[in-house]
């Protein structure tokens, strides 16, 4: 019997392979991840939400924490840069459409991700995506309309520039561990980091160029009837005759 053995012709449900059963399983996980969180997030609750069994949950994921994992990455949804017309008023908004994000239901089921992740990296990379991390796409937009208008130099388009401010507030979440991030921290990262960073990134200055080695200078050259001058013996000494 295989596990999607339950879904058969004749039990009312028509059986469900491959990706078709795949995407029923996680729609059913974002939902659980949803109600309860991925504290309450269990196989069984899935599976019989899914209307399958648990062998078809683990042979497709090796535990909860990768199937919570896939399962958030449905819910998290692509939305379009602003474009207020000023570097500011972007930044500013992106960091506040983050601070409602991270502050919502949503946010919290992405931090108690990340904290099961702990170490893993393979599974850290995959919520990194979402999270901010590797999210430089947006910013990257961002800067560069900037760039076109003036207000930065194209130097300035590099991801760590671009997702510094997104970092700053995520730790506010993660190492102060506050709900949700008042608007005048936003607006001084915004201002006091982000800005300055953005308008002092410019070209590399050219470097100096080396010195020259220096050489030691060679001996005067002396002719060769040219009598060598004895100590003592110069016209001072002749002029000055007997005392």
């Amino acid at each position: 019997m295989t596990g999607d053995a339950r879904e058969r012709p004749g039990s009312g449900q028509t059986r469900r392979r491959g990706a078709v059963l795949e995407e029923a399983i996680l729609r059913a996980a974002a939902d659980e991840l949803t109600a309860s969180g991925y504290a309450g997030l269990t196989m069984d609750k899935v599976a019989a939400r899914a209307g399958t069994n648990k062998n078809a949950l683990y042979r497709r994921w090796p535990n909860r924490l990768a199937l919570g994992i896939a399962a958030y990455r449905q819910l998290a949804t692509t939305v379009q840069p602003p474009d207020t017309g000023t570097l500011r008023g972007d930044a500013l908004e992106l960091l506040r459409r983050a601070n409602r994000n991270w502050s919502s239901p949503f946010g919290a089921i992405l931090r108690e991700l990340l904290s099961a992740a702990g170490g893993a990296t393979e599974l850290l990379a995959q919520l990194q995506d979402q999270s901010g991390d590797a999210a430089a796409a947006p910013w990257l937009t961002v800067l560069g309309r900037a760039a076109a208008r003036g207000e930065a130099l194209p130097e300035a388009l590099h991801p760590r520039v671009a997702t510094v401010a997104m970092v700053l507030l995520r730790n506010e979440f993660v190492v102060r561990g506050v709900p949700t991030a008042p608007d005048d921290v936003l607006v001084e990262i915004v201002d006091e980091v982000y800005l300055p960073l953005v308008r002092r990134r410019g070209p590399a200055p050219d470097r100096a160029p080396e010195p020259a080695p220096c050489r030691p200078t060679p001996p005067a050259h002396r002719a060769p009837d040219e009598p060598e001058a004895q100590p003592g013996n110069n016209g001072s000494d002749r002029a000055a005759g007997p005392h």
